[in-house]
Order: structure tokens, then sequence, then C-alpha cells
């Protein structure tokens, strides 16, 4: 039932981009409804999930392991998980996409002279200054998501704005209902036509064994499939 259907999503960006916000905006609705909800934020369970690792790109890769495999745990188990995670490596969340079984990307977006402007922690100038070596974005690249589910411009749009977007992905994927949504949004809303499709290849990926070729298919005809329809220009 839609009610207990666990799910992850990812928030990916660069430090400063509002994810951590986003998610505890998004999962306080959520909880409205009834809904299990957990939020593994990089920034609060470092010490416990990777202790002793560094800022190598091989041990960063091992700490967005970890977490897409908690994430992963937790999912199976009917929890709607939020992850706030800069995870800077494509290659890397589409890993954590192929082992989670119900998994929504979402880019948080912001230009890094905005990022740099907004900054009240400090680390972009340390980082510019050279005292924060491995700094994501300055000395080190991020990778932006190519095609995620849901893409957040935060320095254009507000939390409510970025919300909607995410909670209409969720009811496209079949993740949330339009009652929930209504009683979370106090609007009605329906699911866009490619929904309908989605709902159809996301159980392929929960089968044992096939998960992952599963969900590359499903997330390319996600992608594709828009171009073809009349209305798919409503959807990018």
């Amino acid at each position: 039932m839609p009610s207990t259907t666990g799910f992850t999503l990812w928030l990916t960006g660069m430090h400063g981009t509002g994810k951590s916000t986003y998610a505890a905006y998004i999962a306080a609705r959520l909880r409205q409804v009834g809904r299990n909800v957990e939020i593994l934020d990089e920034g609060e369970i470092g010490d416990d999930l990777w202790q002793g690792l560094g800022d190598s790109k091989d041990e960063r890769s091992t700490i967005i392991r970890r977490m897409g495999y908690v994430a992963q745990l937790l999912t199976r188990n009917n929890v709607a998980v939020l992850v706030p995670c800069v995870s800077p490596y494509k290659s890397v969340r589409e890993e954590n996409r192929r082992v989670i079984s119900k998994y929504v990307e979402v880019y948080v977006d912001c230009p890094t002279e905005k990022l740099i402007e907004r900054d009240t922690t400090g680390k972009y100038k340390k980082a510019l200054s050279g005292e924060i070596p491995n700094f994501i974005g300055i000395t080190e690249p991020y990778e932006p998501p190519t095609s995620p589910e849901v893409t957040i411009h935060s320095d254009t749009e507000s939390v409510e704005e970025g919300a909607m977007k995410i909670f209409q992905s969720l009811l496209d994927l079949g993740l949330v209902t339009p009652e929930e949504l209504k009683i979370i949004t106090g609007k009605k809303m329906k699911a866009q036509p490619l929904s309908k499709k989605a709902r159809q290849a996301e159980p392929k990926a929960d089968k044992p064994g096939k998960g992952a070729k599963a969900r590359p298919a499903t997330r390319a005809a996600r992608v594709a499939k828009p171009a073809a329809p009349k209305k798919g220009a409503k959807r990018k």
C-alpha cells in the first residue's frame, strides 16, 4: 500500500545549497500523514558511520556507499529516507541507484558565486585561501547529475517551490498518494502522464537478482519518454 511504501530521496549538491533544509521540510510534511521518516544527514552522522575516514576520493566514495547501504535497509522496511549529502561523484551515486530499490535523486543546484556570497560558515573563504584542502567545488570537482528526477535551483526557488517539485515527482512515481498530498499541500495534485510508465517499471527493480539490470532501463524510460507524447513539453 502507498502509505507503507518506503523510498530514498537522495539530495545531492555542493556545500550550502540547502539540502538539509529541503530534507527537514519534506520530512516534517511526510510525518503529517503518518509516514515513517528518517533523515540521514552526512553532517550529523559522520562520527558514527565513517569515523577515521578522510577527504580523498576513495574515502568519500566509501562514505556515500555506507549511507546508501543504510538507506536501502530502511527503504525496504517501509521507511521514507531522506539523504542530504554532497555525494560529489556521479558513478557512486549511480551505484546507490542500483542498490536502493526505490531511489529518487534530487539535484539541489546553486551557482558557486552565490554559495560563496551567502556562506555563513566561512568554509568557502577558507577553501579559497587554502586553509581547507580538498574542498568540493573549489579545489575538488563536483560532478552534477545528468538526469535527476528533480532539479531545484535554490538561488531562485523558495523551499516551498522546490518541495512542490519533489512531491510531484513522488506522486508521479507512485510513492505518495494524491490523498496524502492533499493533506500535505492543501492542493489537489494529479500525477503527470509519465507516472503510469514509471509505476509499471518501478516494481521490476525490487525483484531479487534483477535490480542492477532493471533500474537503468527504468531510468532511461523516464528520461527519454517525455519527448514522444504531445504533452511531453510540460516535463523537462
